[in-house]
């Protein structure tokens, strides 16, 4: 049975979490409608800022067109074969660079310099190698994303407690049994961490190679809307970008919760 102290704390949480979602969902609302009445009585451009109900009417003609639905899936296709391939080679290599750490210091300086070097240079020629397609959008965002998972799961590896990893040897534990069974659920908060910095490097990597080299896609809603001065369309683009990373991230969150309650 609940204690009365238990169910006040229960109560007060509930409350406290009911108090933040309100609050949010009021500031989202005065902001779109300060938005909507700035626009409408021509306080600010409207050409160029828009307005929601000019976004909600360009999503209703992308509807009837039948051109939303295709933007949005190919768009959350690329990401999801980015953030799954850049999550798996991510941990691949993590492991076999907290395996064989000799390794680890021989790439160090290459991994940093590739690292460094602005991704967005490399567009023009991963077009020419791979051509104007899915899978250079997809290899952009690898680019972008992999050493950035890599790293944070690797050091979650290195970060792990000694004395535990001495205590798992004193008990007779193989190498293969400290890393299944201490070494990766220890790094369990940096792996999470990993996929949330994944996810948005994944959306900017995709939406980066799409302004480069694609014919559909959110980000080529973006870059089409800007070459026509259409901004309506441009900040419908923005919208459905940020509906996008807002359900990838509630996955991910959810995932995070499933794993914290085991």
């Amino acid at each position: 049975m609940m204690s009365k102290e238990q169910a006040l704390y229960l109560k007060k949480r509930k409350r406290n979490k009911l108090i933040i979602l309100l609050s949010q969902i009021s500031l989202l609302v005065t902001f779109i409608g300060l938005w909507e009445l700035l626009s409408k009585y021509e306080l600010i451009n409207s050409f160029i800022f828009s307005s929601p109900s000019k976004i909600i009417l360009t999503l209703i003609n992308l509807y009837k067109d039948h051109n939303l639905f295709p933007h949005i899936y190919t768009t959350s296709m690329e990401v999801i074969v980015s953030f799954s391939l850049s999550t798996i080679l991510g941990f691949i290599l993590a492991l076999f660079f907290y395996i064989f750490p000799t390794i680890k210091k021989i790439m160090d300086p290459f991994i940093t310099m590739i690292n460094s070097l602005p991704k967005v240079a490399l567009g023009p020629l991963i077009i020419i190698w791979l051509g104007a397609n899915t899978e250079s959008i997809i290899f952009m965002a690898l680019l972008i994303n992999l050493i950035v998972t890599f790293s944070t799961i690797l050091n979650g590896f290195i970060n792990t407690d000694k004395d535990k990893i001495k205590l798992f040897k004193v008990f007779g534990a193989t190498k293969k049994d400290i890393i299944l069974k201490l070494i990766i659920p220890s790094s369990k908060v940096e792996i999470i961490s990993s996929l949330k910095l994944n996810l948005s490097l994944s959306l900017i990597g995709v939406i980066m190679g799409e302004f480069l080299s694609c014919k559909k896609g959110i980000g080529y809603l973006i870059l089409y809307g800007t070459q026509v001065f259409n901004l309506s369309l441009v900040m419908c683009g923005i919208f459905l970008l940020l509906l996008l990373s807002f359900i990838f991230y509630e996955i991910i969150n959810l995932i995070d919760k499933k794993l914290a309650a085991r």
